[in-house]
């Protein structure tokens, strides 16, 4: 970006609010192309502040609350999704956007997008591999990795696949994606929401401009566009019934993936298992089939192969028969539901933290059903403890630590030890990777 020193400012001005790793890859996009930015951030000592005022010594920057009466100065004003914009602004004060706004004005390729409460991440991840399987050069990020708009520089790829959340979508108004997902619904960001159908309208903003759509046949509640014309594809676990539908049928008395008639892979083949894993490898599948590319064998391939994101059902070691694994990407009570499914019995679980106004009641009766004794941690553990039912075992551990070593004690031969939170980790850690790497050296330094 130095040479973007040199290139002359625009009269047009536009506020950039948050100032973490979004709002710097908005303030390097922005002044690259000559635009008058002034940053915002209502902490007095933001992520990126040292960067933004070495590489951009002449951009103004507001730390603490920026006065209301400044917002009339700004043609646009871009916000980070971590911003709440029901709060933090009033309908006064112009039209805002979000980073992928900017994002889909530029873009010059091809875009698949993903939303949903659970899953996203992997799907995202599956989608890149696939095409990469497939010789296609893939730009994968969004809200997972690389910011979207760093993802513009350098060479044009086939396609971006974006991850794309509630946050993001709300401040975007032009993305036209080649296909578009809205894998799951459930709880999550019920601080932020009035209601759950509030969360949903957000994510549903995915299809506002998108070519084709994949719908997951097994959601109690599907979200679809109301468009009818679209292309949709749709992916579950049942058996695939037309050339629109993925899903699993048996072959020879096995389980395999199948699109249409046709049979894809078998089940005993994936590195990733799990029924939740099996919708996900479906689910990359039907977006890289709706964005209209055949599916070839070494795409198939690459999906057989992919073992899965660190902190997402994460095998961290196994010792006198007992696993432990590390899920702390388990944010919201759905994604450890989802991961609790995947282990028939004998689970020792270690949940908890920042709870996001989430209701536990449907944690609570997976945890009746499979679990042997659950550990609670952080800011609303209490809250998580009175809605478990009172046959099941369980303690409230001080730390992270002390349930580790709890977990040492309860857990038997043949059991799993999970570390699934069901919350977000900003009670005690930085991020989910900060409070993951952080169990997995406790783990490894202390079972044996």
């Amino acid at each position: 970006m130095t040479e973007a020193h040199n290139i002359p400012r625009s009269a047009e001005s536009i506020l950039v609010i948050g100032l973490g790793l979004t709002g710097y890859s908005i303030v390097r996009h922005l002044y690259s192309q000559g635009t008058e930015i002034t940053v915002a951030d209502s902490r007095l000592n933001p992520p990126y502040l040292v960067q933004v005022k070495n590489e951009f010594p002449d951009v103004e920057i507001i730390v603490g609350q920026i006065p209301l009466d400044r917002f009339s100065e700004f043609s646009e004003i871009v916000t980070s999704p971590g911003v709440d914009i029901g709060v933090t602004l009033n309908s006064e004060t112009g039209r805002l956007i979000g980073d992928i706004e900017l994002f889909a004005r530029h873009a010059d390729a091809p875009v698949i997008g993903i939303t949903g409460s659970n899953g996203k991440s992997t799907v995202t991840m599956l989608v890149s591999e696939i095409l990469a399987g497939g010789g296609y050069c893939v730009k994968t990020g969004g809200n997972i990795g690389t910011p979207a708009l760093d993802l513009l520089d350098g060479e044009k790829p086939d396609f971006y696949v974006l991850e794309l959340s509630s946050f993001q979508l709300e401040a975007t108004y032009s993305l036209a994606l080649k296909s578009a997902t809205v894998l799951n619904i459930s709880e999550d960001h019920m601080d932020r929401y009035e209601t759950l159908d509030d969360y949903v309208l957000a994510k549903s903003r995915i299809f506002d401009h998108a070519e084709s759509v994949v719908v997951n046949r097994d959601e109690p509640r599907p979200v679809a566009p109301t468009v009818n014309d679209l292309k949709v594809v749709s992916f579950g676990l049942s058996v695939p019934e037309n050339d629109c539908e993925f899903g699993v049928r048996m072959v020879s008395g096995s389980r395999h993936l199948g699109f249409g008639d046709s049979v894809l892979a078998p089940e005993s083949e994936l590195v990733l298992q799990g029924e939740q894993n099996i919708s996900n490898i479906l689910a990359a599948m039907a977006l890289v089939s709706a964005a209209g590319i055949e599916l070839t064998k070494p795409m198939i391939g690459a999906a057989i192969k992919y073992g899965g994101l660190p902190h997402r059902c994460e095998i961290v070691t196994e010792s006198k028969s007992v696993k432990w694994i590390n899920d702390s990407k388990g944010t919201n009570v759905g994604a450890t539901v989802a991961a609790l499914k995947g282990f028939k019995h004998g689970v020792v679980l270690i949940a908890g933290g920042k709870g996001k106004g989430a209701n536990f009641e449907e944690l609570s009766r997976e945890i009746l059903n499979s679990v042997k004794y659950t550990i609670l941690i952080g800011e609303d553990a209490e809250k998580i403890d009175r809605t478990l039912d009172p046959s099941s075992e369980r303690s409230i551990a001080v730390s992270l630590d002390a349930a580790v070593s709890l977990a040492m004690k309860v857990a038997d031969p043949g059991n799993v030890v999970l570390f699934s939170p069901a919350c977000a980790s900003f009670d005690m850690f930085d991020n989910y990777e900060h409070r993951g790497n952080v169990f997995k050296q406790m783990v490894l330094e202390r079972v044996h």
